[in-house]
């Protein structure tokens, strides 16, 4: 039937004609990129602090110039370039994930919509071959009046299964073209990764060509100043000192979000306070204005004269602002902080029963001697270059960064004024302010801060005091 026809002609252009405008394209590109400078914006406010730290460390030491100092740019680079990579490569699994997704919701709509085709041809059809007067019709047709009233509702039932096809099918063909708008914007996200994947690629392989360079031009002083007892001492000194102020920065923010959690519960008792108030309020007048009516129709069957003094408005409350005026107002969404992310006593309660930060061998425990030098208060543990390591425990990273001695390094407090201390990586793979969970990758090992060998130098501090993992780890 040209009905019919006309109908799979318009499904067909509806299912096939959608196409996504440039400009939804760039809201899409601007979006992408808005998120990721609010999330920038976020962490400047903790990044600031951090920095502020550094410069406070850097002004209690003497200007002696250290060798590593001058690979601090290049291996900062190299660090960040592999923590964008292995951020690009999540994002990109998770847009292909959400586009398979998208396909195998097409592919049902695509079915559901076939089914609803044929359902709705055929009663058009039907009603196209029996006509438009159905209804009048029956009512002229001089039947029995029960069962020309049954025909006319069994015929509103056909109407408004009609109605609810159309309505679905509808709905059915919106989610088609949303769909199809989401690919599109998947397909330009995965684009713009690829291009970011290939720039970070191309800074990575300069960054490390950098860095050989400087190696090779550094490498007999850096020898020397491994040698050298005052500078592993002022090492120790510069970690203590960053642990200290980092302390006392967590301290400071704990009890900053404590202040800002209780006036938070404050408002919000004090709404609710104000809704109890008012519902009772409004619960007593329309108790009263019932009693009224009561009496007022009791007079009335009684034959007694109502009475002509204007009926009394409620009482009023002292304050009838609108529900949505007495809410707490929603606060901005805090910055990045340095709170504990586990409750005091977690992390002691695991005594024992740590995983090894990293996969190799230790070539350096706790308290030995560093040549002429003072003692060691972590252990260093020799592993592949860019081997994975990993959080010992849950907890929240406070510093993200590189310094003088330990190259790039991640710190992570786990409550309790517990620390565990990772240095001389390769890459930061996570920053300040983010949660970890056990056996979480964080950081991948190298040779940063001018040490000789690839590995982790490894510290666990309670208090701010440093103390020997081996007790604590399964090495």
């Amino acid at each position: 039937m040209p009905i019919t026809k006309f109908l799979g002609s318009a499904l067909l252009c509806a299912l096939l004609g959608i196409a996504l405008s440039p400009d939804a394209l760039a809201q899409r590109q601007t979006e992408r990129s808005r998120q990721k400078a609010a999330a920038e914006k976020q962490r400047a406010g903790i990044k600031q602090k951090l920095e502020a730290i550094k410069r406070e460390i850097s002004r209690t030491e003497d200007a002696r110039e250290d060798a590593a100092d001058t690979l601090a740019e290049s291996e900062d680079a190299i660090s960040d370039a592999n923590r964008a990579l292995r951020d690009l490569a999540t994002e990109q699994v998770e847009t292909n994930t959400r586009l398979e997704d998208i396909a195998a919701e097409q592919e049902r709509l695509a079915q559901t919509i076939v089914v609803q085709k044929k359902q709705l041809s055929r009663l058009l059809r039907e009603h196209y071959v029996a006509g438009n007067e159905d209804r009048i019709k029956l009512l002229l047709s001089g039947d029995n009046p029960n069962r020309i009233a049954r025909d006319l509702q069994l015929m509103g039932y056909v109407s408004q299964a009609q109605a609810r096809l159309l309505g679905s099918l509808r709905a059915n063909l919106a989610q088609v073209e949303a769909n199809l708008d989401k690919v599109e914007n998947a397909k330009q996200e995965l684009e713009e990764i690829a291009q970011e994947q290939r720039d970070q690629k191309e800074r990575l392989e300069k960054e490390k060509a950098r860095r050989a360079a400087l190696l090779q031009n550094l490498s007999s002083r850096l020898a020397d100043q491994r040698k050298q007892a005052d500078r592993l001492e002022r090492d120790e000194q510069r970690m203590s000192g960053l642990v200290d102020r980092l302390s006392r920065l967590i301290r400071e923010q704990a009890e900053a979000e404590q202040r800002r959690q209780a006036a938070l519960a404050a408002a919000r008792a004090k709404a609710e306070a104000e809704e109890k108030a008012r519902a009772l309020a409004r619960a007593k007048a329309a108790a009263e204005k019932a009693e009224r009516e009561r009496l007022a129709r009791e007079e009335a069957k009684n034959g007694a004269k109502p009475a002509t003094k204007p009926e009394p408005e409620p009482p009023k409350v002292a304050e009838q602002p609108k529900p949505a005026d007495t809410r707490p107002s929603t606060p901005p969404p805090p910055e990045v902080t340095l709170a504990p992310a586990a409750p005091a006593g977690a992390f002691a309660s695991l005594r024992g029963r740590l995983g090894a930060p990293v996969s190799g061998s230790v070539a350096a425990r706790f308290g030995s001697r560093r040549g002429e030098g003072p003692t060691w208060k972590g252990m260093f543990i020799r592993a592949a270059e860019g081997a994975e390591v990993r959080a010992v425990a849950q907890g929240r990273v406070v510093y993200s960064d590189w310094m003088r001695g330990f190259g790039n390094l991640i710190i992570i407090d786990h409550g309790g004024e517990y620390l565990s201390i990772y240095g001389n990586n390769q890459s930061l793979l996570k920053r300040a302010g983010d949660m970890v969970r056990p056996g979480e990758a964080i950081a991948s090992a190298g040779n940063t801060g001018g040490n000789e060998e690839s590995g982790l130098y490894f510290e666990l501090r309670h208090r701010g005091k440093a103390f020997d993992p081996a007790s604590w780890v399964k090495f």
